[in-house]
């Protein structure tokens, strides 16, 4: 499936270049894309319907003698519903974070404006917003240069496009994770990193950059409590579990799923919520996360206490969320400022933490699941591969021999009177007769997989790539060496 869809994408690219006007003359140093238009820019006006909703704002006095002649950029950020409007002299602009198409393209993470006062003008800039969904969620206004301030704005739209970035390419990791282990902890982790870059996207109005992509429109603050409803869900439900909860709170479970449940089903109703419900439960959802964040990392110490070192990536998954709601709590000028920014960083560092602990389990999994085919395969007492493993080598070595037609030779080897030296001197001496041999032919080959322990006193070896007559003379070598090896020893008095 995933080729096909590859070799459609690629048709589809070839079919759009042929049907370009013209073929692409190769003689040229430049290619022109794109053709004259008539389209008007985007009147951005504002309505008296969007007017008549801005009721907060603040007005930007001048200086104490006037303003200066030169141009003032004026960026509104943080902004997380409804229109904004900027208003000097004769221009009376308004936008939406939720559809670029609105902004003045110099502005891509909040909405602004440059204007340019007359010298010694004292008339204000005049900013209105709507009421925010929540008390401690109030817009930022930048006043400055143009330059500066569309720097800080790009700087900021690179860390909102880069977060979302980044939690894709770790849903597309775990996607590939999933199809190739079939595990269902991949396949979950890849919807919560897709719900999350939903979620960011209306948290910082990229779903409207560059058209909108999402139907938020004006039911922002609705989009946001629903996805955050969801957000508290998946992070909580993912935080108790790297903090050890399950092992800590046996009985904590069911108060999880039923906390998820009902978290779920609120999402689900936040649709039909009215606006003074709506910013009750917005509020209500802060303080909830804050207080799974402070819970879960105690229970990350109480884990790590009892020596679960494996709380250690959730402690480091929690601290930076927790750190930011108590700086939400007490008012941070540093949050405020920046909001989205921070917050979509810690969303990240967590889900690049998740990642890391699902993968880390995916690797123990893979390390037990070694252990226990090495355990399988290998004979006990000597650590060479038993009968099983020795004919599954020597399946394979039979194939590539047919295929490359290079010789193979196969020794068969027991102990003469094996049976006389457990009756006489002791099964223990036999098992290190056993040791002993295997331990010699081990030596006399080049891969310690190529001698097997059939079972008993047999021995194989294996010999890829050797002639019969260049094997016989080395087997006959392994024969005297152990016999050698064995009398030193009976002469040392192992028995």
């Amino acid at each position: 499936m995933i080729v096909a869809m590859l070799l459609l994408a690629l048709v589809g690219v070839v079919w759009s270049g042929a049907g370009n006007a013209g073929p692409l003359q190769l003689d040229r140093d430049y290619l022109l894309v794109g053709a004259a238009t008539d389209q008007q820019a985007p009147i951005r006006t504002c309505s008296p319907e969007a007017l008549a909703r801005l009721n907060d704002g603040i007005d930007i006095p001048a200086p104490a003698g006037g303003w200066s002649g030169a141009p003032q950029a004026v960026d509104v950020f943080n902004v997380f519903a409804g229109e904004v409007m900027i208003h000097h002299g004769d221009r009376q602009v308004c936008g939406h974070m939720q559809d670029a198409r609105t902004r003045d393209s110099r502005f891509r993470a909040g909405i602004g404006m440059v204007v340019v006062p007359k010298a010694g003008s004292r008339e204000p800039i005049q900013v209105a917003w709507e009421p925010p969904l929540k008390a401690r969620w109030i817009p930022t206004v930048r006043l400055g240069a143009p330059s500066p301030v569309q720097q800080i704005d790009t700087v900021r739209l690179l860390i909102r496009t880069a977060c979302i970035a980044i939690a894709l390419a770790l849903a597309l990791s775990a996607l590939i994770g999933f199809l190739t282990t079939l595990g269902r902890e991949f396949l979950l982790y890849a919807l919560v990193c897709v719900l999350l870059v939903v979620w960011q996207s209306v948290l910082s109005g990229l779903s409207g950059y560059p058209e909108p992509w999402l139907p938020v429109g004006r039911t922002a603050a609705w989009w946001q409590v629903a996805l955050s409803s969801l957000r508290v869900a998946v992070m909580g439900w993912i935080m108790w579990r790297l903090c050890g909860g399950p092992r800590v709170l046996q009985r904590s479970r069911p108060v999880m799923k039923g906390l998820l449940a009902v978290l779920v089903v609120l999402a689900l109703g936040a649709p039909a919520m009215p606006w003074p419900l709506l910013s009750w439960v917005g509020t209500a959802l802060d303080h909830l996360f804050l207080l799974i964040c402070a819970l879960t990392f105690l229970l990350g110490g109480v884990s790590l206490y009892r020596r679960n070192f494996r709380a250690l990536e959730g402690l480091a998954a929690v601290l930076p969320l927790l750190v930011i709601e108590l700086a939400d709590l007490f008012g941070s000028r540093l949050l405020v400022q920046y909001r989205v920014e921070i917050i979509q960083l810690s969303v990240t560092w967590f889900l690049m933490v998740s990642a890391y602990s699902l993968n880390r389990g995916l690797g123990r999994l893979r390390q037990q699941r070694d252990e226990m085919r090495h355990l399988a395969d290998t004979d006990a007492l000597t650590g060479l591969p038993n009968r099983r493993a020795g004919l599954r080598q020597l399946e394979q070595y039979m194939q590539q021999a047919r295929a490359s037609a290079q010789p193979l030779s196969i020794g068969f080897l027991d102990i003469d009177l094996f049976k006389q030296i457990n009756d006489r001197y002791g099964h223990d001496v036999g098992d290190e007769v056993l040791v002993l041999v295997a331990r010699t032919l081990a030596q006399g080959v080049r891969n310690k997989m190529d001698v097997i322990r059939m079972g008993g006193e047999e021995f194989l070896v294996l010999l890829p790539g050797t002639t019969a007559g260049v094997a016989a003379p080395r087997l006959e070598q392994m024969r005297e060496k152990i016999t050698h090896n064995a009398r030193n020893l009976q002469h040392e008095g192992w028995w």
